[in-house]
């Protein structure tokens, strides 16, 4: 048995009886306070509730923390008055110490989280939520978790400090504070820069939670913003996860940043005998008969009219991105049924002029293709065309100007 361990064995063991007892009874007396202490204060809480219900709410949300640290302190109090001189005693010391610390930083942590959860209850998000709502939301998700790191970082920092050695070492770290900045900013400048332009996202409105974006050729929302990484919800179900950074240094879409409502296009190619009256008359049915349409845009056109079809384009509206989609495509089913049942003429068709052998001799014979290639010609061929050619040659009238037609002859 090492020297160490005997006399931890006689610390623990020949101890005096009165030290030990009246650590003890100062405990339960501690521990008596504490749940008075507890109860008058569910009772205090209980009174305000009356007139300010959320404290009712608070109560509820840190009870746990709560009364594991008045018990925490009652029994810290007890060992720091009452317990013999030991090292027995001065680890129990210590571990209360730390478990004190950790209690409270605890407690913070749940009234920080409370406080944040009901402010952005008053911004809900949804499908008809507001631009301000989304950024609201947006920030104060971003500083509730600064704020949680603040304080467990603070936290963790007070615990370590409480003992001696740890002390040297922070005095020895403020001693060489600024080769160390400079080593840990050498070494985390990836996760530094994330962590600036988490914060410039989070407060140049440029994204908000909830935004319908266009990151990396994918169509989603945008679900979570982080301190070092936003995580965008595609349609399909799947999580994008991408850097802070990206949104900073890299172009994308946003559908949603001064608003939800989007147009759409559907584009038909049709045959020549189509009616845009009648197609139009179609769609404003088709558009009064479904909710997907928000009633502001309602447009058909012929944009193109080239080889051998009519393009129909149809511009619609929508009150957010996934109406529209939906919208788009019930146009289109519709328009196509349309044209199927009742303008079959309508309908994308290819043309072929068939002509005989003796068609094509019978044009041969009509005419000399000499003869028609000459009057053809713009300067030659017809006394109409000679005529332009002298005009176009003819000198220019200024004395100074070059001849067109050459150096003159004698």
């Amino acid at each position: 048995m090492t020297p160490a361990l005997a006399l931890t064995l006689v610390d623990v063991v020949v101890v005096p009886e009165r030290g030990w007892l009246f650590l003890l009874v100062l405990t339960v007396l501690t521990l008596a306070v504490a749940a008075v202490m507890v109860v008058l204060i569910e009772l205090l809480v209980r009174v305000v509730a009356m007139r300010q219900p959320w404290t009712a709410v608070l109560l509820r949300h840190t009870r746990p923390a709560l009364r594991l640290l008045l018990v925490g302190i009652a029994v810290w109090v007890s060992v720091s008055l009452a317990a013999p001189e030991s090292r027995f005693s001065e680890v129990i010391d210590r571990i209360l110490t730390v478990g004190v610390i950790g209690l409270f930083t605890w407690l913070l942590v749940e009234v920080v989280d409370f406080a944040f959860d009901g402010a952005m209850q008053r911004f809900p998000l949804g499908a008809d939520a507001t631009r301000a709502a989304r950024r609201a939301h947006t920030q104060l998700t971003f500083l509730q978790r600064l704020a949680t790191v603040t304080i467990i970082v603070v936290g963790v920092s007070a615990a370590l400090l409480t003992f001696p050695q740890m002390q040297a070492i922070g005095a020895s770290l403020l001693a060489s504070a600024g080769l160390a900045g400079i080593v840990a900013g050498l070494a985390a400048q990836s996760t530094l820069s994330n962590v600036f332009a988490g914060v410039q996202i989070a407060f140049s409105d440029a994204i908000r939670v909830d935004d319908i974006v266009i990151v990396e050729g994918e169509w989603g929302r945008i679900e979570e913003i982080t301190l070092t990484y936003v995580v965008v919800r595609i349609w399909d179900d799947r999580r994008l996860v991408v850097p802070s950074t990206h949104f900073t240094s890299t172009p994308f879409e946003n559908w949603t940043r001064t608003g939800s409502e989007l147009l759409g296009s559907v584009e038909l190619d049709l045959d020549w005998r189509v009616s845009p009256a009648a197609m139009r008359s179609r769609l404003a049915e088709i558009l009064d008969g479904t909710t997907l349409w928000d009633r502001r845009v309602s447009v058909l056109q012929v944009s193109s009219a080239t080889d051998g079809l009519v393009r129909v384009r149809i511009l619609v509206s929508a009150a957010d991105a996934g109406s529209l989609f939906d919208l788009r495509n019930y146009v289109r089913e519709q328009l196509v049924e349309w044209v199927r049942l009742e303008s079959p003429g309508a309908m994308p068709r290819t043309r072929v002029v068939m002509v005989d052998a003796a068609s094509r001799d019978d044009a041969t014979a009509t005419g000399d293709p000499a003869d028609d290639s000459a009057k053809r010609q713009l300067f030659s061929g017809t006394p109409e065309a000679h005529q332009r050619a002298e005009q176009m040659l003819a000198p220019s009238a200024d004395p100074d100007a070059p001849s067109r037609v050459g150096p003159a002859t004698e």
